[in-house]
């Protein structure tokens, strides 16, 4: 008896340890992710604003002066690219991702948790294997050719016009799937220390309401 209330004492305090542990871990993690995802998400709203812009500058030049534009639907595309991998990593981290989550709903606390733990592995999984896509497109063979109607005009200060490298669009990938990749090992922290001691206090995530079928 007296052994087994020391092994129970020794497995307890070896969680409580394990516990303090990730969480010291977790909360400059969470608070350096909570900075980097609030900049892209400002950076996101802009990219949409130019996005709408540059669309309507198209509409009015094509139906008002019929004269359109060679480069709108470009670069609309190119703000389309950065908005998407600026906000989906705070998409992410909210889960504000299509998912079916009746079944870890249903089950117990602590098997939810390990069914989470399950499907954020099998994520990092993909993401990884994402990011080296990413690599080889931005900085590989890919990323070298021109877009084909952007350009970065420098006549007015005398020089010549450079085209955009495909590479800057490519980058778009890269930077959302490694900030995804990070918030993923973020979640997983959290969802293990859950595990451990449900009754653990985690840092805020700032998370806002997201649209549900609730």
């Amino acid at each position: 008896m007296a052994l087994r209330d020391f092994d129970d004492g020794s497995f307890e305090t070896g969680r409580e340890i394990v516990t303090a542990i990730l969480t010291s871990i977790l909360r400059p993690l969470s608070a350096i992710i909570s900075v980097i995802l609030k900049i892209g998400r400002n950076l996101a709203w802009m990219a949409l604003a130019v996005m709408v812009g540059v669309i309507l500058l198209q509409v009015v030049m094509r139906y008002v002066f019929n004269n359109a534009l060679s480069w709108p639907e470009e670069a609309a595309r190119f703000c389309m690219l950065w908005m998407t991998g600026l906000i989906a990593p705070s998409a992410m981290r909210w889960g504000g991702f299509v998912a079916i989550d009746m079944l870890p709903q249903a089950l117990p606390r602590r098997i939810g948790h390990l069914l989470s733990l399950v499907l954020l592995v099998l994520s990092a999984v993909v993401l990884a294997v994402s990011i080296q896509y990413g690599w080889k497109h931005t900085f590989g063979f890919g990323g070298n050719f021109d877009a084909s109607a952007m350009r970065i005009p420098l006549d007015w200060v005398g020089g010549e016009s450079v085209r955009v490298k495909l590479r800057y669009m490519y980058g778009a990938l890269l930077l959302g799937v490694t900030m995804i990749l990070v918030v993923n090992v973020e979640l997983l922290l959290r969802n293990i220390i859950k595990l451990l001691d449900p009754d653990q206090e985690l840092p805020d995530t700032g998370e806002i309401a997201m649209a549900g079928a609730d």
